[in-house]
């Protein structure tokens, strides 16, 4: 019986899209980027002078990619309704981006079911699938073509910038040469703005309480502040005390752990891109691979993000210290 013999033409389209990208980087020599901690302003006036009494309201770019976030994921869910219904009124095989999100969904509910039990898992199932899905796809759309390279010029002094050239109409590309423009790119991942990551953290911590508050009811209180012992045994009782305000800190400083953890891992994602490209200049294929670098960390950190959200509720839903005793003293009491 005669083998046939594989053709590596993957290797060949490797090979061609690496010659291509080099020819293309002679003739469009790269620029490198600005990396800027803050969001740049697409427009210097502001939309609102006095927001909500807070001050003057600027669209930045992360604003327009919060938009197209939210209109993927309403698309989405409305295809994906769709197909389930139209599934649902057939032979109840599910297919297409039916099938795919409702396997996404009963992993997510399965790992919700194994960590809080069966009681909970409806009620936080749906803050842990919510949350990891949107930090997912704040993450993931960075990526695409076009994501912090296009954008609106803006004037600043004379040899902070680069210069222009007139590609057609009014589409400009920037210059190596030391100019006076930079580019405030039209969308910008809005993983790697501290507003978004801070706002989401918030968000998750306040949950947390809202879940301990429907499992324990006011005696959640007691984590925090841990008075019961304080009278009859001085001393242990003055030590639980204390315990409780280590964990009140500790809940408070989760929405810092929870926002700087995304913000610093995508952040320094975008760093590590430009200092790459910007060293290896003409040659294209490791910035690639440190973009395939990129997706795996935006689905780690959304994993991650999700994934602690959903295991401090479970926790949050358990007893402690005293009351733990006591529900197990009447365990015994019943036996």
């Amino acid at each position: 019986m005669e083998t046939q013999k594989r053709t590596p033409w993957r290797r060949w389209i490797v090979l061609v899209l690496m010659i291509a990208g080099f020819i293309l980087g002679g003739i469009f020599v790269p620029v490198q980027p600005e990396i800027v901690v803050a969001a740049e302003k697409l427009i210097e006036e502001p939309i609102a002078e006095n927001f909500l009494g807070l001050g003057p309201l600027y669209l930045v770019n992360t604003m327009p990619t919060l938009a197209v976030t939210l209109v993927l994921l309403m698309v989405i869910a409305f295809f994906t309704n769709r197909s389930l219904m139209k599934s649902q009124n057939t032979d109840l095989v599910p297919r297409g981006i039916g099938n795919v999100m409702e396997g996404i969904l009963e992993v997510l509910y399965n790992l919700t079911e194994g960590s809080a039990g069966t009681k909970w898992a409806r009620a936080i199932f749906p803050w842990f699938a919510t949350i990891m899905i949107y930090v997912l796809f704040a993450n993931l759309l960075k990526l695409i073509p076009g994501f912090e390279s296009i954008g609106v010029m803006h004037h600043v002094e004379p040899g902070e910038g680069h210069e222009k050239a007139l590609l057609f109409g009014h589409w400009y590309t920037l210059l190596p040469n030391k100019g006076e423009y930079v580019i405030a790119p039209f969308f910008r991942g809005i993983s790697v703005d501290l507003n978004f990551t801070v706002s989401l953290a918030i968000i998750a911590v306040v949950a947390i309480q809202v879940v301990g508050f429907r499992a324990q009811g006011f005696g959640y209180l007691s984590k925090f502040f841990n008075t019961r012992r304080m009278f009859k045994v001085p001393f242990f009782g003055a030590m639980d005390f204390l315990v409780g305000l280590l964990e009140l800190i500790s809940e408070v400083s989760k929405i810092l752990s929870f926002a700087f953890r995304l913000f610093g891992n995508m952040f320094a994602g975008i760093v590590l891109v430009a200092i790459v490209a910007g060293l290896l200049g003409r040659i294209s294929i490791l910035p690639a691979m440190i973009m395939m670098f990129e997706l795996f960390v935006g689905i780690i950190q959304a994993f991650v993000f999700g994934m602690l959200t959903m295991v401090f509720m479970a926790q949050a839903t358990q007893g402690h210290g005293g009351e733990e005793h006591a529900e197990a003293h009447a365990e015994i009491h019943e036996i």
